[in-house]
C-alpha cells in the first residue's frame, strides 16, 4: 500500500479543492528532493490554474494546487521553491527541483515569504528583466490596490523610480499607498478626469487589462505628443478582462511598446536569478504585504473568500 499524506486536491475544475488523502511523493534525484511544506500562498495564479483557466493549465486532474512555497529539505535547509508539476505546494510534502529553489536563513518568517514572493516577483522581474527602467523615471501601477499592485508600488520605488502613481479600485487600500511609496493615487473610475497626472509616465505596470487598460491607453494617445519619450506598457494581469480594445491610434501616435511579463516570456533561469535579492528585501521589510495564515485543512472553506488586502497562506 502506497504511503499517503494530506493535501488540497482538485478533482473538478468547477469546485474548490478538498482536503483529503493523496499519494505521498517518494524518491529523489540529483536535482529533485521531497520537502516538508511549511507555507504556501493562495495567489490569483493558483486559483486560475485550479480552475483550469490559466494559459499554463495542463487540463489534467486530479491536481494539487500551489505554485510556490517554503519548505524544509532533507538536508535541513529552509527553502523557497517554485513548483513545476501538478503536485503543487498545498500538501504536507511536495517535490522540489533544487534549481528552482533558494536557501533561506532560518530566522525568516515563512508565512511572509510565502505571501509576498509570488506577487512581488511579478513587478520585480518585469522591472529588472522586461523593462530597462532608468533612475528617476515615472511608473504607473494600474491595479495598485491588490497585493501584487501594492508590492509593485514598493518595488518600483525601491528600484529607482522617481515618481510612482497608483491607480486602483479599492479606495480604502488606495489611501494607504502613499505610506508604501506612491507619490500620487487615482481611483480606477476617475482616469478620464485625471489624465494630465499620468501623461508623463515612462512605464505602466498593468495588472488589470480589459476596458480600464484600453481607456488609459486611449488617453495617452489623445494627450501625449512627445515622440522623444517612449512609453513601455508591461502587461502582467487581467483582472478586468482577458481582452482589451486597444485603439490603433495609440500605436501610431506615440512610441508605445507593449510587452508581457510572466511564465514563458521570462526564462525560468532569469526568474530564479532574481529570487535571492527579492527574498532579502522581503525579509528586511522593504517589500511588505499583509498575510493571513490558515490551516490547510480549511482550504475548501477559505478558497473562494475575498482577499480584502490580505494574502492567504496555507499551513499544512
Amino acid at each position: 500500500m502506497e504511503p499517503l499524506m494530506y493535501a488540497a486536491v482538485v478533482t473538478d475544475f468547477a469546485k474548490p479543492p478538498a482536503y483529503q488523502e493523496f499519494p505521498q511523493p517518494t524518491g529523489t534525484t540529483d536535482t529533485e528532493v521531497v520537502v516538508d511544506v511549511i507555507a504556501a500562498g493562495l495567489h490569483p495564479l493558483v486559483r486560475s490554474r485550479a480552475a483550469g483557466t490559466h494559459y499554463t493549465s495542463t487540463g489534467e486532474l486530479p491536481l494539487v494546487p500551489g505554485i510556490d512555497g517554503v519548505g524544509r529539505a532533507p538536508d535541513g535547509t529552509l527553502r523557497y521553491f517554485v513548483v513545476a508539476t501538478d503536485l503543487g505546494a498545498m500538501a504536507q510534502q511536495t517535490v522540489v527541483d533544487l534549481r528552482r529553489s533558494i536557501v533561506l536563513p532560518d530566522d525568516v518568517d515563512p508565512v511572509a515569504i510565502a505571501a509576498a514572493m509570488n506577487p512581488a516577483m511579478s513587478s520585480w522581474v518585469a522591472l529588472r528583466r522586461r523593462v530597462r527602467m532608468q533612475p528617476g523615471q515615472t511608473v504607473v501601477v494600474l491595479g495598485a490596490t491588490g497585493s501584487a499592485g501594492r508590492l509593485a508600488v514598493q518595488a518600483a520605488k525601491h528600484l529607482g523610480a522617481g515618481t510612482v502613481i497608483g491607480i486602483g479600485r479599492d479606495r480604502r487600500q488606495l489611501d494607504t499607498l502613499p505610506d508604501l511609496g506612491a507619490d500620487e493615487v487615482i481611483a480606477l473610475g476617475e482616469i478620464e478626469t485625471n489624465l494630465d497626472r499620468v501623461l508623463g509616465a515612462d512605464i505602466v505596470i498593468d495588472y488589470v487589462w480589459g476596458p480600464p487598460a484600453a481607456e488609459l491607453m486611449a488617453g495617452f494617445a489623445r494627450g501625449r505628443h512627445n515622440s522623444a519619450q517612449p512609453l513601455t506598457w508591461v502587461q502582467i494581469g487581467s483582472m478586468a478582462g482577458a481582452g482589451a480594445d486597444i485603439p490603433s491610434a495609440a500605436l501610431r501616435s506615440m512610441p508605445l511598446q507593449i510587452v508581457g511579463s510572466g511564465i514563458g516570456s521570462v526564462p525560468v533561469a532569469d526568474i530564479v536569478a532574481e529570487l535571492p535579492e527579492l527574498a532579502v528585501e522581503i525579509s528586511r521589510g522593504t517589500l511588505r504585504t499583509q498575510a493571513r495564515a490558515v490551516p490547510l485543512a480549511d482550504v475548501e472553506q477559505v478558497w473562494q473568500q475575498l482577499e480584502n488586502g490580505q494574502r492567504v497562506v496555507f499551513i499544512p
